[in-house]
């Protein structure tokens, strides 16, 4: 039993060095390379999850290197081999397989976006949401949904039922005739903590915005130990007020949903509406001083 385990410890290091390479490849741009040694590896036996997944670091990095043609090909060859492992196995039984569809959906979406075709991969975003809806990809589609089609759009409703600290709103109507940033963050993620002051400074330019600080529960605390709700809003509460000083009086709703309709997949998320309430800016990830800045400036008229 001990070299059974042996054995399968020993593949998952492979198949996860596997993972590794072709990504460290394609990013050199490289593309013939990385693909050869995927094949190289997929030579030894059938599709894994593994591999799959390193496939779909082929049509993400097409896609970052503006190669549309050969991105739309990877993202359908992936997604191709996707459903096809599909058959007969749980959607989220672990976590490479959805991870490789769901970057096959973003590659391919993008793609399309970005060859004069934005309204067939926002309808193309529209179905797989549909399709996907109860599974762990679906806050993923959203996202990129939302990267092609929310701005100019009325913003989506924020659920507000459970605070982190005293601040309430029933709803994002409560801010109409002011930009509203939302910022989706977490009490783990190390980007939220480096956005904050950026956050605070502009505040204090801008003393009309109001601030929203969305964050959910993740199911653990320092170290990954496991945490109930309670115990986890306690502790997100204690990383808010020693980080986030100048949110103690804001509203912080606390909602997966949230995170789902707003498709923040990614942290910090950050949504600016203007008065009306009409997005004007949809931005995963981190935000520069100066970005931000020029964002404000423009839903602030």
């Amino acid at each position: 039993m001990k070299q059974v385990a042996l054995v399968v410890v020993f593949a998952g290091l492979m198949a996860a060095q596997v993972v590794t390479d072709v990504r460290k490849i394609a990013q050199t741009g490289n593309l013939a390379a990385a693909e050869e040694r995927l094949m190289l590896e997929k030579g030894k036996g059938i599709w894994t999850p593994e591999l799959l997944l390193a496939h779909s670091w082929l049509g993400r990095n097409a896609q970052a290197q503006a190669k549309w043609d050969q991105a739309i090909a990877y993202a359908a060859g992936t997604r191709k081999l996707a459903l096809e492992m599909l058959t007969g196995r749980q959607f989220d039984a672990e976590k490479d397989l959805p991870l490789a569809l769901g970057a096959s959906i973003e590659v391919h979406s993008h793609a399309l976006a970005n060859t004069g075709r934005r309204s067939e991969g926002v309808a193309f975003l529209r179905e797989e949401l549909k399709r996907w809806n109860a599974t762990s990809i679906r806050t993923r589609i959203q996202k990129n949904l939302h990267l092609l089609s929310l701005v100019g759009q009325s913003a989506p409703r924020l659920e507000a039922k459970s605070f982190l600290g005293p601040g309430r709103m029933k709803s994002l109507d409560d801010f109409k005739g002011r930009p509203v940033l939302v910022f989706f963050w977490a009490h783990w993620c190390s980007d939220c903590k480096a956005q904050g002051p950026v956050i605070e400074a502009l505040r204090k330019e801008f003393p009309a915005l109001a601030v929203v600080g969305a964050t959910q529960h993740y199911g653990y605390v320092a170290n990954g130990e496991d945490a109930a709700p309670e115990k986890e809003s306690i502790y997100a509460a204690q990383i808010q007020k020693a980080i986030y000083p100048w949110m103690n009086e804001l509203p912080m709703p606390v909602s997966a949903e949230n995170f789902r309709v707003y498709g923040s997949s990614s942290s910090p998320t950050l949504v600016l509406l203007d008065g009306k309430g009409i997005v004007r800016m949809y931005h995963p990830g981190q935000m520069s001083a100066a970005d931000l800045r020029q964002a404000l400036a423009s839903a602030s008229k």
